[in-house]
């Protein structure tokens, strides 16, 4: 069983910078920095976030994504699922946001990042360290044997799709409502967050748990955080140093340019 923190954290006392300058100083100062990343940062390459007025929940339903559905009805689940997560999420490509993260990881400057999100797109712009919190929607996976599948090696013209070893049902192998974080995520996650010294926000609302418990456990053991975003969230009047409200491609651009 998973040992998850819960922090509760009031409001700090220090000044809220939103110094660019600042910022650079901290990423060139810092050690080990580790990057967090929500559904914000993917919004540039055409995926909308779930939440909100225009999110994809306002117009399907989310119960597709529950466990006890998907098994009860997978032909229905995966006539949405495929049309959302390879339809659509599939023809998106890495934005600025995403290349600048790898650009600062082959520069030497970011360790590892912890993403929310299951579209693939920071492995395809070059990042090698991703600790996928929730899966990834590029690889199906077996509810029977666990054979695991590339989502292209797969035909989804025909639903349900099914195992090619055990004929049993596939799904994508990131996590559904009522499904439980995989452990090798969520403690590569947890020791990410304890060893950094700078952890930088990117795109996150700080609303999804456990996941938004990373940034706290970051800031617990003594790491800055550097908040990209255009809008505030919970992080910012909380644990954030250095808030940038901006979009992530236009901050990173700005940051890459800078360093």
């Amino acid at each position: 069983m998973l040992r998850i923190q819960y922090f509760c954290v009031t409001r700090k006392t220090t000044k809220l910078s939103h110094s660019f300058s600042e910022a650079i100083d901290l990423i060139k100062k810092a050690k080990h920095i580790v990057a967090f990343t929500g559904a914000g940062i993917s919004v540039e390459s055409g995926i909308p976030p779930f939440r909100g007025a225009q999110g994809l929940w306002s117009k399907y339903d989310p119960q597709v994504l529950e466990l006890y559905y998907f098994f009860d009805n997978p032909k229905e689940s995966w006539i949405v699922i495929k049309e959302i997560f390879y339809d659509f999420f599939g023809k998106a490509k890495p934005n600025d946001a995403h290349k600048g993260l790898a650009i600062l990881e082959s520069k030497g400057f970011i360790k590892e990042i912890i993403t929310q999100n299951i579209d693939n797109l920071h492995q395809e712009a070059g990042s090698k360290v991703v600790h996928e919190f929730h899966g990834n929607s590029q690889q199906l996976i077996c509810t029977s044997c666990k054979s695991t599948y590339k989502a292209s090696e797969i035909n989804l013209n025909k639903l349900p799709p099914l195992c090619l070893k055990c004929n049993s049902l596939l799904k994508p192998d990131f996590i559904f409502f009522g499904e439980g974080i995989p452990q090798d995520a969520y403690f590569a996650s947890l020791a990410a967050a304890e060893k950094a010294d700078l952890f930088i926000l990117i795109g996150t609302t700080g609303e999804v748990m456990p996941a938004c418990q990373m940034p706290y456990i970051a800031k617990e053991n003594g790491a800055k955080i550097i908040e990209i975003n255009p809008e505030t969230s919970k992080f910012t009047h909380t644990i954030t140093d250095v808030f940038l409200k901006e979009k992530a491609s236009i901050a990173m651009n700005h940051i890459i340019k800078s360093l």
